[in-house]
């Protein structure tokens, strides 16, 4: 086949890099446009391009894996409600339905069809974060899903270019940020658009009519890599089991994964049955994520689509609390979620004893503050004169060690969120962050340490209490070591005056007093008195670890500057030796 061929592999290689890169430029345009902190700051959204059979072609590095993971399922919703055959030019849908798009109702789901010269060609989709959709707000306290605020079915958000304004004013009068989550819809259908015009523009460039062909090649190709790699793993049954906090009760994570020669399965029978809060998870993200975590380890350089998906097929039970069916409240189902690829990480392990890090914070330790009438417990009169705010900002504990390299420091993963600068929402709310600091001695200690959580103490300059609705875990079963490494720090959640709150549910912050986040360390990995002194000396010196810690747990005689004494340190670690 001549290279000058449209259809020619190194055509289909170019256009293929192309086509990452449209997508890429579609989630950048969301993030130039997005009015919610969640969006324009911490990334969190997706975007990708699927063909007519809502198969995902590419998705944007950009993003998140649940995001992403499940949106690739979602389109596959859309056109069983609307067939291809029937979507005009000029017509955008949506839907926050948590089972048809991305697992709860804070996340808006766009897919716009692609036209060119008066035929469909593919779709796009993309997937951002609302500040508010209503109800209870983010919250784990909800009973139904009902409660958790407006619920979309799938619909046409524009119908041949003309916005559905009757939608609109419903979404705009039933939030308590208007003017954000509206700005965000806009914004979604905005960077669908410029996804189409590029893709138009690719296919102008490169004289092809259709992405047929184009298509087949990406999910074949990612197919046979990622099939490639699983069978470099030794094959065999793989169980794995996690323990964490719960709402009102611990849950248990329970995995089984086969390697085979046709993929990987996962199957999470025996996990704890659904939750009566909000902590549920739908299976669409229980997929997402458990095949990211696959993915992570096995196959971590072949892109992300429709092929290299498929190898890896993920059930759980129904009624599980990774398979809750509607109306079960899902609204922070990234709290049990996100622990998935440290489930996986841990069968993962009994193939590659040498591949997988110990396990992290995972789930992420997000700031949700909320402040005005009707927001906080106790005497209305405190906050009928208070201003009204809603904000989001995004931060993570340690994750765990991994081989060969110490674990990071606040840290999104598996998530991949970006950290919301503090001055953002001080701008924007009377939330001021007193202080914002790695936590000393979080880390997991290990020949090679987890990494530090943070401690965040936030207060409200205004004259009234607020709210702070909590959906954190690991403050009862704190991320485990691997190998020998010591388990990561718990997190805990308290008043400056005291009190200890509760990890999950919406709790007022009383006037003049703070709230005091400390994160989570990750686990460390491997024998913490195979660490070499100086690595533990440099961590004292940085105020990572303590000097009472280097001693107790390393077994290093060092002082606060940093400097070793080299006698005593082979005193302690011989006398642990024996």
């Amino acid at each position: 086949m001549s290279p000058n061929d449209p259809l020619s592999p190194i055509r289909l290689q170019l256009m293929w890099d192309r086509l990452i890169a449209v997508v890429e430029e579609q989630a950048l345009a969301l993030i130039r446009t997005g009015f919610s902190t969640s969006t324009r700051e911490a990334g969190d959204l997706s975007a990708g391009v699927f063909d007519l059979d809502g198969a995902m072609l590419a998705q944007a590095v950009t993003g998140t894996p649940g995001h992403i993971n499940s949106m690739a399922r979602a389109v596959r919703h859309f056109l069983e409600k609307f067939p291809a055959h029937t979507m005009k030019e000029g017509d955008i849908f949506l839907t926050n339905d948590p089972w048809k798009g991305t697992g709860h109702l804070h996340d808006f789901t766009f897919v716009t069809p692609t036209f060119r010269r008066g035929r469909m060609v593919a779709l796009f989709a993309s997937t951002c974060h609302v500040v508010d959709i209503g109800g209870r707000g983010m919250t784990t306290d909800a009973r139904q899903v009902y409660e958790e605020g407006l619920y979309i079915p799938l619909m046409k958000f524009a119908h041949q270019g003309k916005v559905d304004e009757t939608l609109v004013e419903i979404v705009g009068a039933n939030v308590r940020e208007p003017i954000q989550v509206v700005g965000d819809l806009y914004s979604l259908a905005t960077c669908n658009e410029i996804g189409c015009r590029r893709l138009i523009e690719m296919m102008d460039e490169f004289a092809i009519d259709d992405l047929g062909r184009l298509g087949r090649h990406i999910l074949e190709k990612s197919k046979q890599a990622s099939l490639e790699a699983i069978r470099k793993i030794k094959p065999g049954t793989y169980r794995y089991t996690m323990r964490v906090d719960g709402y009102d009760k611990p849950l248990d994570l329970v995995a089984a994964m086969t390697i085979g020669e046709s993929g990987i399965d996962v199957d999470f029978s025996g996990t704890s049955g659904v939750s009566a809060y909000g902590i549920n998870v739908p299976v669409c993200y229980t997929e997402a994520y458990a095949s990211f975590g696959v993915k992570c380890i096995v196959a971590p350089k072949v892109p992300n689509n429709e092929g290299s998906l498929s190898v890896i097929r993920v059930t759980a039970p129904e009624d599980s609390i990774l398979n809750a069916r509607k109306p079960a409240p899902v609204a922070a189902r990234h709290v049990t979620g996100q622990m998935l690829p440290d489930v996986m990480f841990g069968c993962l392990h009994q193939a590659l004893p040498d591949g997988v890090p110990a396990e992290g914070t995972s789930c992420l330790w997000n700031l949700f503050a909320l402040g005005g009438p009707g927001r906080t417990d106790g005497d209305p009169a405190e906050t009928v004169h208070a201003q009204p705010f809603t904000v989001m900002s995004f931060h993570a504990g340690g994750t765990g060690a991994r081989p060969g390299a110490d674990g990071l420091s606040a840290t999104a993963f598996p998530s991949g969120v970006k950290n919301v600068p503090i001055e953002v929402n001080e701008a924007v709310s009377p939330i001021v962050v007193w202080r914002k600091e790695y936590r000393q001695d979080s880390g997991g200690a290990g020949e090679f340490r987890g990494g530090l959580g943070q401690v965040l103490e936030v207060a409200s300059l205004d004259t009234a209490p607020f709210a702070i609705s909590a959906y954190y875990d690991r403050i009862d079963h704190p991320p485990r070591g691997r190998d020998g490494g010591r388990n990561g720090a718990a997190g805990t959640l308290v008043l400056k005056s005291g009190k200890t709150l509760r990890g999950k549910g919406q709790q007022t912050v009383p006037m003049n007093d703070r709230v005091i986040i400390s994160q989570p360390g990750g686990g460390g990995l491997g024998d913490p008195r195979r660490r070499p002194a100086a690595l533990v000396a440099e961590d004292v010196r940085l105020g990572f670890v303590s000097v009472e810690a280097a001693r107790r747990d390393y077994g290093v005689a060092v002082s606060a500057e940093g400097v070793v004494d080299e006698a005593e340190t082979a005193r302690l670690r011989a006398v642990a030796a024996e």
